[in-house]
């Protein structure tokens, strides 16, 4: 006989009121980061963002960007992110102004069994000038604990390092002041091996900073942010030498659509994909000093050129049917009929919905894992003001169906739940449409 208990429920999430959600871009919704290195160790993606906080009258600038601190985060999956707490602070390190609150953009390398955190900071003594230092924290694991080295860099002054280590075993140390500098590293990785260089062949007007090589085929890509118009957009320069000369060769990505003045940028190799990791300011409309990261698939040209990235919403990972499937942010939507906000303007970092406002609306949300085992039960909130039915497909927009959902009308969030026809395993896309024309919001969608 068929018994409903053994078919899998759904709860779909609509929503009006507050409630907590984990979106995929950006990565990290519990606060705000900015400037990702990533970099991959031990089989896992770690990400070592900067912290941006909010200033305060005698704790940093206000109206300016702030940062105390430093935390990493690693996943296996580039959907789950575990945050390893703080790993290097202003206050812990001998040679900062630990009344500076900016600790700029970072990056991080293995070598010898250790691992190396490079951070700029404004130093204590200022007889080199007011600008940045360049310091070195040295780790046993990826996470920490980080033990910060007594004095900076000697001969660094500028922003935003970056580490590289070619093939040959050779480290060099990227940075930026004014111009984009690059010099070998000695092999205790804490001095230079040589003269800083001024990587030339690059756009002459406006502000470059943020330097991040890596190496595909023989060739080095040089990326930077760089302010070509008003704000800056993402572009690379080739090379066949770590240390150029390099050619400009073309853009990664478009200035922000919502006006975020930075964007900083890493690409890493994972599980045979490539990924660029970014910012924005998703969780901060208002004030782009406070930013999110994010990441999307990056794709390269056969000749090596690298394909233009267009932000997503989506981003990048699989998700598990298991948890709460944010279709806020989802990987395409009909043309009319969709809308998103957020959850609680008060509180931006609870999340974002996605409003299905016409008959046959709908959106897409990529790569659910459905697993191997039949799921029985998933759960939701809703919210619409009259009754409404939304039906709940797969693959394509009339694919299999799973639920046709009647939503309870309310003026406050309603667990709801329904009956599965179809019991899906394996990773397939989801759909969710509205099929009559009364609005609902919508949230989340998870299945157990």
């Amino acid at each position: 006989m068929r018994d409903s208990f053994l078919g899998l429920l759904l709860f779909v999430c609509f929503l009006v009121s507050p409630i907590l959600g984990m979106a995929q871009n950006p990565l990290i919704m519990n606060q705000f980061t900015a400037d990702p290195s990533a970099r991959v160790f031990e089989g896992k993606v770690y990400v070592y963002p900067s912290h941006d906080i909010m200033a305060t009258p005698g704790h940093g600038r206000v109206g300016w960007f702030c940062m105390k601190d430093y935390h990493v985060f690693s996943s296996e999956n580039l959907t789950d992110w575990t945050d390893h707490g703080v790993i290097v602070s202003q206050d812990k390190v001998k040679w900062t102004d630990s009344t500076a609150y900016s600790m700029w953009a970072p990056d991080c390398l293995f070598r010898n069994g250790k691992y190396y955190f490079y951070f700029p900071a404004p130093p204590k003594d200022k007889r080199s000038g007011n600008g940045f230092a360049i310091g070195v924290a040295i780790a046993d694991t990826p996470y920490g604990p980080f033990i910060p080295n007594p004095e900076p860099i000697k001969d660094v002054h500028g922003i935003d390092p970056n580490v590289f280590m070619d093939k040959n075993g050779q480290a060099y140390l990227y940075w930026a002041q004014s111009n984009i500098y690059a010099a070998k590293l000695k092999d205790n990785m804490l001095e230079l091996a040589g003269e800083p260089k001024v990587l030339g062949n690059l756009p002459d007007k406006g502000l470059k900073e943020g330097p991040y090589l890596f190496e595909r085929k023989g060739i080095y890509y040089l990326t930077y942010p760089h302010v070509e118009n008003k704000t800056e957009r993402l572009e690379y320069a080739t090379s066949n030498n770590p240390l150029g000369p390099f050619k400009f060769t073309g853009v990664i990505m478009d200035e922000s659509i919502s006006g975020c003045w930075t964007n900083h940028q890493s690409i890493v190799e994972y599980k045979g994909q490539w990924y660029l990791f970014y910012h924005n300011d998703d969780l901060s409309p208002n004030f782009d000093k406070n930013r999110s990261i994010r990441a999307d698939s990056l794709f390269f040209n056969s000749d090596g050129t690298i394909r233009k990235v267009i932000p997503t919403l989506r981003g990048v990972g699989v998700t598990r049917a298991t948890k709460e499937i944010q279709v806020d942010r989802y990987s395409d939507a009909s043309k009319d009929g969709i809308s998103v906000s957020y959850v609680d303007t008060a509180n931006r970092m609870q999340g974002w919905k996605v409003i299905l406002e016409r008959k046959d609306s709908w959106v897409r949300y990529n790569a659910v894992d459905f697993g191997k085992k039949k799921l029985k039960v998933a759960n939701g909130k809703t919210l619409s003001a009259q009754s409404s039915l939304l039906e709940i497909r797969i693959d394509k927009v009339d694919g299999t169906l799973l639920a046709s959902m009647k939503v309870v009308p309310g003026s406050n969030w309603n667990l709801n739940k329904t009956s599965l026809t179809n019991f899906p395993s394996g990773t397939h896309d989801l759909f969710v449409i509205l099929k009559d024309a009364h609005p609902v919001q919508l949230d989340w969608i998870r299945f157990e």
